[in-house]
């Protein structure tokens, strides 16, 4: 084997290894941007715990050949950068979908969320929602309020019978 080869091999492995372990992988067309506005969603990113990489389209298409993420292939024209997350299913989307807001550039071009592929539109469906601890603070503040009544209510039972 060459030694151009071995690499894209490698590359190739690494792409595997990425889409097999993520809970979400986003592809984005990152077209537009400058080199600050990257930087900036980068570390964004980064501060979500997405990992981000830029691959050539040939070698992620190799990857995920004969793969259940093998239907992405479909949105891998022109360049793309893909966002992964093992951890927040949402977060790529979420992330990505502020950055493209920001910068009024960009956009979501399809992904993988737990296994399954979805297109342009879903990703942005999938990028609407809140993240988890959004979620729960707002689950635990919809529970609180109904004890907090329910509390005052046998306060005021037990004060009245007190008098």
């Amino acid at each position: 084997m060459k030694e151009a080869q071995k690499q894209k091999q490698l590359i190739i492995d690494e792409i595997k290894d990425k889409f097999e372990r993520a809970e979400s992988a986003v592809v984005i067309d990152y077209i537009g941007i400058t080199v600050a506005q990257a930087d900036a969603m980068r570390k964004k990113l980064r501060e979500a715990n997405v990992d981000y990489t830029v691959y050539k389209n040939t070698l992620v298409k190799r990857a995920i050949a004969g793969t259940e993420y093998e239907a992405l292939g479909e949105v891998l024209e022109g360049p793309s950068g893909f966002a992964f997350s093992y951890d927040d299913a949402t977060a790529p989307a979420r992330v990505l979908n502020e950055s493209i807001k920001e910068y009024k550039k960009m956009e979501l071009k399809g992904g993988v969320v737990e296994g399954a592929v979805y297109g342009k539109e879903d990703m942005q469906a999938i990028a609407n929602i809140p993240s988890r601890e959004v979620l729960i603070s707002k689950f635990m503040g919809s529970i609180q309020s109904p004890i907090a009544n329910f509390a005052r209510v046998v306060q005021q039972i037990a004060e009245s019978k007190e008098a």
